[in-house]
């Protein structure tokens, strides 16, 4: 199915991820000149179309600002169905509102826990014929629920029209870490266990869990990041080059790599939680869920057999950041007697909040002795975001291109590498907020070089 979607349906239309994401995402496709079809929000509240656009405003207001031309092109485009997901009267009028539309993209920006009962609806109702459909993570709570989740869907749909949204595939800095990956020869030849001495990959969060303490109780840092985000990540940096530009050419890549990564056993975790986050409304005050987590993981592949990859993730840490760092080992013969362990040559990659990628090198410096110091190479740098993930994202769904959204069998390959660690089968450790977590996480990496902690972006504050 390579036709461009003819109508834009979502799910959810006056909850957060609408206020947050999709309008500013919408407005920004329109002012582009990439989005010239219908437009339905569909929500359980009594409203109307004046108020869904009245809220779209307010939206925009928050969240980037208002483009008169464009905005008006949006509200003009915009519609609203009210109804209970679960009413067959909802489907008809949203049928009815689509009027000559025939391939519909319906995004359900809403709970795992009802997508059954919209996919069914919008199956019963003809709507979901010819159709693509956007179901945001959690793509389940463990392998298990990932399996029903996806027999559900294929229920009403086929694979080709399931777009699974993963936004941070959809950044600006994850793509230029694939591009500069497959663009560049000169990594092919060292980018291997031949010399890379470790992967480390660091999702940190400055802030807590912001009110939201009921829903980190389901969840916590292993399934919130690490299971999708951080693997994803890890898989961009492992992966061998497609054998050509399609779409499914690069997932396939993407799946040889999910399978070849052992699953995790608890001593290749450490999971830790800041000192009062059991005091969070909604929090149990004994509670066991982990708000920080630092892996160890392995990829079985010949590139790749005895390369440790590093993942660590957490809130209340010294900044926030996600940086990549990929080490390499020291040269063979140490001509140089001052360079220590800790002072090899590596890739560093930021991907937020500000972006860059460079080379860590040793130059020597002025004066008779033979001596070094640390020097980085700044390949590339740049402050933000041209295009928001999901402006990206949506923009592929219409077009049907898959690339940067998540199949089936990698979804259930994610989950299969975390499922051995999920629950309580390791302790949880008391970290202090504004540290960089609990000090048991040392003994996942080893102290001969430790964490690289990242830095605050420039004029941050942090």
């Amino acid at each position: 199915m390579n036709l461009y979607s003819d109508a834009f349906v979502f799910f959810g239309a006056t909850g957060d991820l609408a206020y947050k994401k999709i309008f500013p995402a919408l407005q920004a496709m329109i002012r582009r000149g990439r989005f010239d079809i219908p437009i339905i929000g569909v929500a359980k509240r009594d409203w109307t179309s004046d108020q869904l656009r009245d809220r779209a405003r307010k939206s925009l207001e928050e969240h980037g600002g208002i483009d008169p031309v464009a905005f008006a092109k949006l509200s003009a485009r915009l519609q609203y169905v009210s109804g209970d997901y679960g009413d067959e009267a909802a489907y008809t009028r949203l049928r009815k509102a689509l009027g000559n539309a025939q391939k519909p993209l319906h995004y359900l920006a809403i709970p795992p826990s009802e997508f059954e009962t919209v996919a069914q609806g919008l199956s019963k109702s003809g709507c979901a014929r010819d159709a693509r459909i956007i179901v945001e993570k959690p793509f389940g709570r463990d392998l298990a629920s990932a399996q029903e989740l996806n027999r559900t869907l294929h229920q009403f749909f086929p694979e080709s029209a399931v777009f699974r949204i993963d936004h941070y595939l959809g950044k600006e800095a994850v793509q230029n870490l694939e591009y500069f990956r497959f663009a560049n020869s000169f990594l092919e030849p060292i980018w291997n266990r031949n010399y890379v001495e470790r992967v480390q990959i660091t999702l940190c969060e400055s802030f807590g869990v912001e009110g939201r303490g009921r829903f980190y109780e389901e969840v916590g840092a292993i399934r919130d990041v690490i299971q999708n985000h951080m693997l994803q990540v890890m898989v961009l940096l492992a992966m061998d080059p497609p054998t050509d530009s399609h779409p499914e050419a690069l997932r396939d890549e993407k799946i040889r790599v999910f399978r070849a990564i052992r699953d995790l056993a608890p001593g290749d975790v450490v999971r830790g939680q800041f000192r009062g986050y059991r005091d969070e409304e909604g929090v149990a005050s004994d509670s066991q869920v982990e708000t920080f987590a630092a892996v160890r993981l392995h990829i079985d592949t010949w590139r790749w057999e005895g390369v440790p990859f590093f993942i660590r993730a957490g809130k209340r840490l010294p900044v926030t950041a996600t940086e990549v760092l990929v080490e390499l080992k020291r040269p063979p013969q140490r001509v140089f007697d001052e360079i220590k362990p800790g002072q090899s040559n590596y890739f560093h990659f930021r991907l937020s909040p500000d972006v860059f990628v460079s080379l860590g090198a040793r130059a020597k410096v002025p004066g008779e002795p033979m001596m070094g110091e640390e020097v980085e190479l700044i390949a590339c740098q740049h402050s933000g975001e041209e295009m928001s993930a999901y402006e990206r994202l949506l923009s592929d769904a219409l077009r049907g291109d898959p690339s940067l959204f998540a199949r089936m069998d990698g979804v259930e390959a994610a989950w299969r590498i975390v499922d051995p660690i999920l629950g309580d089968l390791t302790p949880v450790y008391q970290y202090e907020s504004n540290t960089w977590g609990p000090a048991e996480a040392h003994r996942i990496i080893g102290n001969d070089t430790g964490w690289h902690n990242p830095m605050p972006a420039e004029g941050s504050g942090e």
